[in-house]
């Protein structure tokens, strides 16, 4: 096979497996199908697709996985499609299998991690879609370190149910109505039939859409690619665009590191907080910056949340979806407050070569529009997030503040060992104003997994609960969840965290302005309860949950298997 010593440099990688006499079977495989020689002259571009025919939010990622594959072809590249497993959450929530969502995380991490070495390849486009490919792409992207960069799959439009906007979270929160006797089956099922119309991830500033905010401001994703809803025919000239630029970044010798920098991580920050974005941000942030070899901590969280301005009214906690913030200018007018509020990095570089600043500055806002607020008028003037510490919870948890007033709440715990023990409760009507709901054993490693808890504070919503009692788990929760919750407590029960010695009636308190979550009980009694506790045995015993159980860190510091 002849060299070009035009494009030869493009090509470091994946000259190594093609080149010379000696790679002739490797070219010969390459051949069966359907290569040329041609082709295999070029670099050799890795499409990373979490397509699956198992979701909405990924269901559509072969159609815009064809025009990233044409926009790579037209820039010169020869691309090469591979896939990765996807769990979704929404489908998974409230069973057994949502223990594997967050585990899939680190699974699609290491599949394309695996891909990318195995075969050489000279870069990589990562398309995402559901809640946990977001990030699992783009730790893989960190670990690697090729020119590359991640695409979204875009949101689902709104579903109209009697006249009004909806999404799943208004399914999910429909059950917790149907339960209290609310909401009959016949409207039940008429929710259910038109909340999702179509492919696309949820439609609120959910996980998925909060996620894809945070990297497209921290610059891996190229500017107004992620908020074009999913079935949008812009989607696909975005996506073709994303084929074209990979091999701009490829020849320009960009690298995700150069990218992923504490600067752009913390614009990442201010962007969830300013959107009222999930919790999840705080896990996978934490992930990605351990992956980089950024120095990162839960309190970074709260220290960038408490001088970032709540401006995006967005669902769960506002009034509008993804596609409204498409419409009224798109992520990158939410970066432009940013950067007029001060609290952007501007000289940050991004996936297109420019800064965020620059990107920021070019953004059109729609006269009139109403879900990005002006600086003037924030609809708060702290961020969508506050990190928690105190004798129940030493490591710290997550508290989402965006969309409710109440900040502090004391009542008697009740305590439940599963998810499932308090969505029972929940449906038995069994639950009083004032208590203060504790699940645990639901952690990184107790779960395992961290199983989302939104059927449980859906339900409360939905039986009238929401903004009369708390919860606190080691678990996770929803973009979707909204309410007086703390999650993600650390240490979690499995681990002998606080959280295990706590019994039916002792006395929680939830400070969010005083950053604290206690009980009220004396550092003695804590120590001696926990003195005669024993961790509960594995729920798994063997493959790949049991592997991870025994792999994975604490919630604080990303949940990320060593």
């Amino acid at each position: 096979m002849t060299r070009n010593p035009a494009v030869r440099d493009l090509r470091e990688r994946s000259a190594r497996m093609l080149d010379g006499p000696d790679r002739a079977p490797a070219r010969s495989y390459f051949k069966a199908i359907g290569l040329t020689d041609e082709d295999l002259r070029k670099p050799l571009i890795g499409i990373a697709n979490t397509w699956i025919e198992l979701m909405p939010c990924n269901f559509h990622l072969r159609r815009l996985s064809e025009h990233v594959k044409a926009g790579v072809r037209e820039a010169g590249g020869t691309p090469l499609e591979f896939n990765t497993v996807a769990i979704s959450d929404g489908i998974s929530m409230g069973t057994e299998g949502m223990r594997t969502s967050l585990i899939s995380r680190e699974v699609i991490a290491d599949s394309i991690e695996l891909v990318a070495r195995g075969y050489l390849l000279d870069g990589l486009v990562a398309i995402s879609g559901c809640d946990k490919t977001i990030p699992g792409t783009v730790m893989a992207l960190a670990r690697v370190d090729l020119p590359s960069l991640m695409l979204y799959g875009g949101s689902i439009m709104p579903g109209t149910f009697r006249g009004a906007d909806v999404t799943v979270q208004d399914v999910f929160e429909a059950v917790g109505a149907y339960h209290a006797g609310k909401m009959d089956a016949a409207a039940l099922v008429e929710l259910e039939s038109h909340a999702c119309p179509g492919p696309g991830a949820c439609g609120g500033q959910f996980t998925a859409n909060t996620m894809a905010m945070a990297f497209e401001v921290m610059g891996i994703s190229p500017m107004s690619s992620a908020d074009v809803p999913a079935m949008a025919a812009q989607k696909d000239t975005v996506s073709r665009e994303a084929g074209r630029l990979v091999m701009q970044v490829l020849r320009a010798g960009l690298r995700p590191k150069q990218i992923i920098t504490r600067e752009s991580i913390e614009n990442a920050i201010a962007a969830v907080a300013a959107s009222g974005g999930s919790t999840n941000a705080v896990l996978h942030l934490l992930a990605i910056a351990q992956e980089a070899g950024v120095p990162l901590s839960i309190d970074d969280f709260d220290r960038i949340s408490e001088r970032t301005p709540l401006l995006a009214d967005l669902k769960p906690g506002g009034r509008f979806t993804a596609v409204d913030l498409h419409e009224a200018g798109g992520i990158r007018l939410l970066a432009r407050r940013l950067l007029e509020a001060g609290v952007l990095h501007e000289e940050a570089m991004t996936v297109t070569g420019r800064t965020v600043g620059a990107e920021a500055a070019a953004a059109r806002e729609t006269p009139g529009q109403q879900v990005v607020r002006p600086l003037r008028a924030p609809l708060k003037a702290t961020g969508g997030l506050a990190i928690l510490k105190g004798n129940l919870a030493p490591e710290g948890c997550v508290v989402k503040v965006a969309g409710h007033e109440r900040t502090v709440h004391r009542g008697p715990a009740r305590v439940f060992d599963s998810e499932e023990e308090a969505f029972d409760a929940v449906a038995r009507g069994t639950l009083s104003a004032g208590d203060v709901v504790v699940i645990r054993y639901e952690g990184p490693m107790g779960g395992p997994g961290m199983r989302e808890m939104l059927a449980v504070t859906a339900a409360l919503v939905g039986a009238g609960l929401g903004e009369s009692v708390a919860l606190l788990t080691d678990g996770r929760f929803s973009g979707a969840t909204r309410g007086l919750m703390a999650g993600h407590v650390a240490p979690e029960a499995a681990r002998g965290g606080p959280i295990a010695a706590l019994r039916d009636g002792d006395i929680v308190s939830l400070d969010v302005p005083a950053r604290r979550l206690d009980v009220a009980l004396s550092d003695a009694e804590l120590a001696q309860r926990l003195a005669s506790w024993e961790p509960p045995a594995p729920r798994y015993a063997r493959g790949v949950m049991a592997k991870y159980a025994r792999l994975v860190s604490s919630a604080s510091l990303g949940a990320v298997t060593r």
